[in-house]
């Protein structure tokens, strides 16, 4: 009996930390959303709580910033880098997880010590790089950039997923006269079909809220969403309401998409981690 109520006062005290831990994550975004619902006289005081809601600040960002324009640059950066991140990414892990070769964990860990470096600690030496190859401000060198830290992390990913294929499952793909190559397409390929899910929603993740990079090196042409809220600084204030209704708009269609694909990220990430 003594043991039941331990068991449950213990479970009461970690149910109300866990939603206090929550409300704590949550709040800054149900702030943001009342922010960006508020007039720009409402805006001025945070302590309004009782105000009557406007839409004027969406209505602002699509008609006067074109908010269009870069949710479409975002799209087509996330989308080019995260298809060629998984279709480089995949080979390499393949040729890491099936082939021996010399200093093959040294160069392993260089590849993934490339996904460690800041982005603020590269992005001079990137910019410069895009201005000698007339590159700024184009999606294709903001794809490459993002290539340099999302195909190394597609590597260890994949490397791992790979690994847990039996080897015996391709060897005797072999024995019936498949090539390396179709065997891997045919037989390896369905098998980490989880794991790529998994992969490719982290890229999209990772790419779709990278800030820094493509501040510095994008004016107009290929700037992505995220680097909007920064044209609501001035010297004259901050635009809080426009700036939250961009946080919103930009939030918003990862928070959609984690919920759509949560059951293959965790199946993604659960792949293989129970052996016999």
């Amino acid at each position: 009996m003594e043991i039941e109520r331990n068991s449950g006062l213990k479970q009461t005290v970690t149910t109300i930390l866990l939603v206090i831990f929550t409300l704590f994550c949550v709040f800054p975004f149900f702030w943001m959303i009342l922010t960006s619902i508020k007039s720009r006289v409402d805006v001025i005081d945070p302590s309004v709580w009782i105000f009557k809601p406007t839409l004027d600040n969406y209505v602002r960002i699509f008609e006067k910033r074109n908010l269009l324009f870069n949710i479409m640059n975002s799209l087509i950066v996330v989308g080019g880098t995260t298809v060629i991140s998984l279709v480089l990414g995949t080979l390499a892990a393949y040729g890491f997880a099936r082939f021996q070769f010399k200093r093959k964990e040294d160069l392993a860990f260089w590849i993934l010590s490339l996904r460690m470096l800041p982005p603020m600690a590269v992005v001079i030496s990137f910019f410069v790089l895009g201005r000698l190859l007339h590159l700024l401000d184009t999606h294709i060198y903001l794809v490459i950039i993002y290539l340099s830290f999302n195909v190394p992390f597609t590597i260890w990913m994949m490397r791992g997923f790979i690994e847990d294929i039996p080897l015996e499952i391709e060897e005797s793909a072999w024995l019936d006269g498949c090539s390396r190559y179709r065997g891997f397409f045919s037989v390896v390929f369905p098998l980490i079909s989880p794991g790529l899910i998994a992969t490719a929603i982290f890229c999209i993740i990772q790419s779709w809220n990278e800030f820094s990079l493509a501040f510095f090196l994008t004016t107009f042409n290929a700037k992505t969403i995220p680097t909007i809220v920064t044209a609501f600084l001035s010297v004259t204030g901050v635009l809080w309401g426009e700036m939250a209704a961009v946080g919103i708009v930009a939030i918003a269609p990862i928070i959609i998409f984690a919920f759509l694909v949560q059951k293959n990220l965790v199946r993604g990430m659960t792949f293989g981690a129970i052996k016999g």
